[in-house]
């Protein structure tokens, strides 16, 4: 405290010269107050919690009242009041002086001579008049004793940590306990054998035996043992722990030496201590109390068993896991295995014993969703199986796969993206199997790729969201073509254009409701992309595909204001510029597209013009109406579009279509809604282009495009 009220911090290099006459006269008058209490317990409190103030006074203040303290606290009778007093004058020791260790080994010897007191007569008859039953009272010491084997081992060489250590040997279990609570993992780890030796020989009169064990476990499970005492060291333990009657008391033991089991032995040690813990847990449902320990033994077995055919070759894993009833744990548990299966299965498998056992788990995950369980947890579940789907690899077998796909969609038909997985599992065996027998196109080849068209034509109705069924459709459809199933592609493409109806305005993205005719845009122009290289059925006529998908548009019910429709309509234009070319951009080994059938036939080219016709008739009176309706920003984009659409993909040497370019370009600029940048840039294209051998057409039509001019 300053002259002027304000305080200052003492820091580590203060000394007595740092402070003023005033503030070392208030230091001393505060220590010549405390001295006067007469009691003795508060006098120490006191003068313990100011003891850094001796700074002011002398540097040799605090090395000398502590061991004055400690001599002080010999004074306090009951020895559960002493041990926490001892226990604070260490804490503060620490703090102020961390390098007087004589101190800290002072008090605890004093304490080890106190301690003896607890089964003397004076406080066993305490204990009687309060009604306290020993095995009560003595797990007050631990938090003080700790604290003080703590001080004691910070730091400390292993000469001092093993003197102490020695020291305790004569002391009861609870002293023993904190010795291994306190000091390092390591040093306790390397001397192991003699720490059982000391357990068998302590008393535990109050404090079990198998409680040190359990202390003993947890530093084992943090540092290695000698390796020639390990399997001497599990023996010792569990001859101890197997003994237990109290299920409570076993588990907690149980559960740590696990780990120390699974960490230095192999499936034969942990089986064994599986079975010793069915055995304990069985009897009168005891496994129902201890759910959270029988937990902590799953993640420490598939903690350290990284192969899983190890791992279920167990004899007793599954029966350990037919102990969680609760469902709740139950999928918990599930969920461990399926997260380790993922993060270290390295090569996909096809091993029955694997493949049984996470069947049967990933159906326990998939069996507790219901109609409250939340999203987020459905998802998770999905992920999970999911991830095991896609490590399930039967190599060539293809049969055997497809069946294992089959299986899995009755086993997870309540999961949504676990049958989408499923889809696209199937569809790439499809894939896969065309690949591997290319050139050799058998009849039981065609026959299992049929089998697997089919199999995503049944899984895909059952899906709720619409635009997945309608992707999975297209996606479906697409493999069906490349493998030359032509009616089944067909029926794909029908059961999408038959679905496009049902699509909603507003659809739930991520939470959150959005128009939909963005997406449905999207899939469309992915659709008649597919459509290019689709032949015609012979039965159906020509581009039934695509008129069928023409009336769908035209009937459905679009959004007010949305321009949406007639960008399809622009897209079908370029699908229906493309089919009139003599050879198309792209095809599929061995499926003959309409080049092909039709050969550039006049009847197939005519039908073609028509529907062009109907649909640019579509587009020129959606063009009128945004006149009427004051919408002319949108009128110039929509017919710069147009215009634009017919320079890329129209042949400009046709008189109607070349007046209807500069139609369009005028409705563009009429009432200066258009970007002046782009259509400047827009017309040096085309002069640009009609400077090529085959584009000179295009320089009348340059002449004719004038530029607006504004002022």
């Amino acid at each position: 405290m300053r002259a002027d009220g304000s305080c200052f911090c003492i820091t580590d290099h203060f000394s007595p010269e740092n402070a003023n006459d005033t503030a070392k006269e208030t230091c001393l008058n505060w220590f010549f107050k405390i001295a006067s209490i007469r009691e003795l317990i508060p006098r120490f409190y006191v003068e313990a919690s100011i003891l850094k103030c001796n700074k002011f006074l002398s540097k040799t203040g605090i090395s000398e009242c502590l061991p004055r303290l400690t001599c002080m606290i010999r004074g306090i009778g009951d020895p559960l009041v002493s041990v926490y007093a001892r226990a604070y004058l260490c804490r503060v020791g620490m703090e102020v002086a961390p390098h007087l260790k004589e101190t800290l080994n002072k008090n605890f010897f004093d304490f080890l001579l106190t301690f003896k007191q607890i089964h003397g007569d004076t406080v066993q008859n305490q204990l009687v008049v309060q009604g306290v039953e020993l095995p009560s009272y003595l797990p007050l010491y631990p938090p003080a004793m700790d604290w003080i084997f703590q001080c004691i081992s910070y730091h400390a060489p292993e000469v001092t940590a093993s003197v102490l250590t020695w020291g305790s040997v004569s002391c009861s279990a609870l002293l023993l306990n904190s010795v291994m609570s306190a000091f390092r993992a390591e040093f306790i780890a390397t001397r192991s054998m003699d720490f059982i030796g000391m357990i068998k020989e302590c008393d535990e009169s109050g404090f079990p035996k198998h409680l040190l064990f359990r202390s003993l476990g947890l530093n084992l499970a943090l540092a290695d043992p000698p390796e020639s005492d390990r399997l001497q060291i599990l023996n010792e333990a569990w001859k101890v722990i197997t003994k237990l009657k109290n299920s409570q008391d076993y588990i907690n033991c149980a559960e740590v030496w696990v780990e120390y089991t699974c960490k230095h032995f192999t499936k034969r040690e942990v089986n064994t201590v599986l079975a010793d813990v069915i055995k304990h847990m069985t009897p009168d449902r005891a496994f129902e109390d201890s759910y959270p320990q029988l937990q902590l033994i799953i993640k420490k077995v598939i903690a350290y068993f990284h192969d899983f055919s190890v791992l279920f070759s167990v004899e007793k894993f599954l029966p350990f896991l037919d102990m969680f009833q609760k469902e709740s744990v139950r999928v918990e548990v599930c969920k461990c295995i399926m997260d380790a299966f993922i993060k270290h299965q390295q090569e996909p498998t096809k091993d029955p014993v694997i493949l049984n056992a996470l069947l049967h788990v990933c159906k326990t995950m998939h069996d507790s969703v219901n109609a409250l369980t939340l999203e987020d947890e459905k998802r998770m579940l999905s992920y999970l199986i999911n991830g095991f789907i896609k490590m399930v690899s039967f190599g060539r077998d293809f049969e055997q796969q497809l069946s294992f796909y089959v299986e899995s969609r009755s086993m997870f038909c309540n999961l949504e993206p676990v049958l989408v997985q499923l889809i696209h599992s199937v569809n790439r065996l499809a894939m896969e199997t065309r690949k591997l027998m290319k050139g050799n196109h058998s009849r039981k080849t065609a026959a299992f790729v049929r089998a697997c068209v089919a199999y995503c034509f049944i899984t895909i109705p059952s899906l709720a969201g619409i635009f997945t069924r309608l992707n999975l459709y297209l996606h479906s459809g697409q493999v069906a073509l490349a493998n030359q199933c032509l009616s089944q592609a067909d029926a794909f493409f029908k059961a999408a254009i038959s679905l496009i109806p049902e699509v909603p305005k507003m659809i739930n993205i991520d939470g959150k409701m959005r128009p939909s005719e963005s997406f449905l845009l999207e899939f469309l122009c992915n659709f008649f992309s597919t459509l290019l290289i689709v032949p015609d059925h012979p039965e159906h006529g020509v581009l039934f595909l695509v008129r069928e998908l023409l009336n769908v548009i035209q009937d459905y019910t679009w959004e007010d204001n949305s321009d949406e429709k007639i960008r399809i309509y622009t897209c079908v234009l370029h699908l229906l510029s493309a089919m009139s070319q003599e050879t198309y951009l792209y095809h599929i080994d061995k499926v003959d597209s309409n080049d092909s059938l039709y050969g550039g036939d006049s009847k197939f080219l005519a039908e073609n013009n028509k529907l062009c016709e109907t649909v640019m008739a579509q587009i020129l009176e959606h063009l009128k109406a945004l006149a009427k309706d004051e919408a002319l920003k949108r009128q110039s984009s929509l017919g710069l579009s147009f215009f634009n659409s017919i320079l890329a993909h129209g042949d400009l040497r046709n008189n109607k279509l070349n007046q209807l370019s500069v139609n369009l370009w005028h409705l563009a600029q009429r009432h200066g809604c258009a970007d002046t940048r782009t259509m400047v840039k827009t017309l040096e294209y085309i002069k640009k282009q009609s400077k090529q051998p085959d584009m000179t057409h295009l320089t009348e039509l340059a002449l004719r495009l004038p530029l607006q001019t504004r002022t």
